[in-house]
């Protein structure tokens, strides 16, 4: 195997690394997010506000697909699948560049 093929295969591992973990991160967020909800959470703490905020704006695109009565089924749904796609779609991608 040459020097340069090496290199980059190299390279192409550690950008799947990379998407992988970032896949892996937002997916995180927003399963902490989940979390804090069913844990009744302050959302007047800074920090709850911070990862709801996140939350919400990673999931904007998924939150209100379906709607439900109830509210914690509407948010472990909504969330639930910007996170499941986050990582699918993010894996995906990875394996993709892991065999590159």
């Amino acid at each position: 195997m040459s020097t340069h093929t090496r290199a980059r295969t190299r390279g192409s591992s550690q950008a799947g690394r990379a998407v992988a973990l970032v896949a892996d991160v937002l997916a995180f967020v927003i399963a902490l997010w989940i979390l804090l909800y069913f844990l009744d959470a302050n959302q007047g703490n800074s920090l709850v506000d911070l990862i709801h905020d996140v939350a919400s704006w990673l999931a904007t695109w998924s939150y209100d697909l379906f709607t439900f009565s109830r509210e914690w089924v509407q948010v472990v749904i909504g969330y639930g699948i910007a996170a499941v796609v986050y990582l699918l779609v993010g894996h995906a991608v990875a394996g993709w560049l892991y065999r590159r």
